[in-house]
């Protein structure tokens, strides 16, 4: 190695932004024989190489960093209240502290994914959107209706909102746009960004996944059990988490009508989950009271703590900060994923009013959530990514660069066949022997093309077919007045027949006939 390459600090930084092993790492490749794949690796993974060097080299341009609460002497942190710490942040900082009254609670709330707009939703039918930092409304509507739950779509052009009966697209001034009839009685709604994937689930305990950028149902799955309300979306994998009411977590995929893992998570039903952005931790909380981090490379509890109140709505920051609403708290944790926790990082109260959706804003050091008497919104130092993509979310996009970024991200849409439960599945090199290979090409071929038998078969066709059966089945409790008279005449035939055998039936019966056997008719 040169002087240069071991004085170069960006080295070090680039296994942080690798994807995943080399390919040369795997045995035979180099013994390879098709050079044309051979090159074709060799120059995927200098392209890779290249593009984790300059990630790490642009390090040096992210000016921002992130900071948290820092205590002194014996002071906690989870003893900051948000009136105090109003007091020593900047007024544009303070701008985002703000509580709403409204009187059509519990709200569900969801942000956009550069954090712009907000979403809310409340349970007798109010529903708005607004540009929260800049205070502008977009669109209010009465429903009067139940409304469920509500999400933002690809961008803030279009939301969905999961009514009484079925599920509705409106666009940004609140004009319907769809109503989706496939979805029935929804309790939850996420979307897939990647993959302009619809998702619901509800009290039916059908998943269904709905294109909407083309209109079609993908996939429809029955969990076979029961309603389900709980649900949430793998940011890194687009695996869908479901939390039931046997305690059981099971992972979704739109390519398999089974689940891909069925975890017991909690003795009672499944009141919340949240999935850190790495997508390898799990929080989930139950009825039981307990609240669980789960490692999802081994699906494995790491640490379990206890809610005084079962928790109703669970939510993980960019930076890794959990966020847990129990009754009328918000509880915020730092770290938990790393070490066991002794204390909270920050506590709020919302008095008089259960706290019913919480949400972390991204590329912000805010938090806010949905409760019974409004919406609330506060600070978490910390919470939130300083340095942000504008290529992938950008806080302070223009209306043209929307319109871009729309069509972008529609050339670029990811099918649903590509979701997998392992991310490195696709792009990997099949290392089975060229034989096993053949083989299951020569049977999935079969599979796909079957060869009708030549042999004769003798069997008596449409004798045990469906509509005999039926047909059958349906004679037994039929009464057939035709064959009853038919039967009548027969037992009638019988019984004269058998009076001739006797022998003549108008002889009077006198005593001495028992010892004869004849029976004859009395008068």
């Amino acid at each position: 190695m040169s002087e240069k390459k071991k004085k170069d600090p960006v080295l070090a930084l680039v296994p942080k932004y690798a994807r995943g092993d080399s390919n040369k790492a795997v045995e035979g490749i180099n013994k390879l024989k098709d050079k044309k794949l051979k090159g074709t690796i060799k120059r995927r993974e200098k392209t890779y190489k290249e593009a984790a060097y300059k990630a790490a080299s642009s390090e040096i341009l992210l000016t921002e960093e992130g900071g948290f609460l820092e205590p002194e002497g014996i002071e906690k942190t989870y003893q900051l209240s948000q009136r105090s710490l109003a007091k020593e942040v900047d007024v544009a900082t303070s701008h985002k502290m703000f509580n709403l009254d409204l009187k059509f609670g519990p709200y569900a709330l969801n942000y956009t994914r550069n954090g712009r707009h907000l979403l809310i939703g409340g349970r007798k039918g109010h529903v708005a959107a607004f540009d929260w930092q800049a205070g502008r409304l977009g669109c209010e509507l009465q429903l009067r209706e139940t409304v469920r739950d509500v999400t933002w779509l690809h961008n803030e052009t279009m939301f969905a909102v999961a009514q009484k009966k079925y599920v509705y697209i409106y666009d940004k001034q609140g004009t319907e746009i769809h109503c989706l009839r496939n979805h029935i009685e929804v309790n939850k709604l996420d979307f897939l960004p990647y993959h302009f994937l619809l998702t619901s689930v509800g009290n039916s305990g059908f998943l269904k996944y709905q294109d909407t950028s083309t209109g079609n149902v993908v996939a429809e799955h029955r969990t076979k059990l029961g309603k389900c309300d709980v649900m949430t979306q793998n940011p890194a994998t687009a695996i869908m988490h479901l939390g039931h009411g046997n305690g059981t977590v099971t992972l979704w995929s739109p390519n398999m009508s089974t689940p891909l893992v069925k975890m017991q998570c909690h003795r009672g039903p499944v009141t919340a989950i949240a999935i850190g952005h790495s997508g390898t931790y799990m929080a989930t909380a139950g009825l039981d009271g307990q609240l669980k981090l789960w490692d999802l490379r081994s699906y494995k509890p790491m640490q379990e703590y206890f809610t005084p109140t079962p928790a109703s709505s669970l939510s993980v920051s960019q930076r890794g900060l959990l966020a847990v609403g129990f009754g009328p708290h918000v509880s915020i944790w730092k770290d938990p994923f790393k070490t066991k926790q002794t204390s909270p990082y920050m506590n709020h109260l919302q008095a008089g009013s259960a706290v019913e959706d919480v949400e972390f804003v991204p590329f912000e050091d805010v938090l806010g959530f949905g409760h019974r008497g409004g919406i609330s919104s506060i600070i978490v130092p910390g919470a939130g990514e300083a340095n942000f993509d504008a290529l992938e979310a950008n806080p302070f996009q223009t209306k043209k660069q929307r319109q871009e970024m729309e069509v972008h991200s529609l050339l670029e849409k990811i099918q649903p066949e590509m979701i997998t439960l392992d991310v490195n599945h696709v792009g990997q090199m099949d290392k089975a022997p060229i034989q096993v290979l053949n083989k299951e090409k020569k049977e999935a071929w079969a599979a796909a093309h079957p060869v009708e038998s030549t042999e004769l078969k003798f069997r008596a066709r449409g004798k045990n077919s469906s509509s005999r059966r039926h047909l059958r089945k349906k004679a037994k409790n039929i009464v057939d007045q035709k064959k009853v008279d038919l039967l009548e005449r027969i037992e009638k035939d019988k019984k004269e027949r058998a009076k001739k055998r006797a022998g003549n039936p108008d002889e009077p019966v006198t005593a001495l006939d028992r010892f004869t056997g004849k029976r004859r008719k009395m008068d």
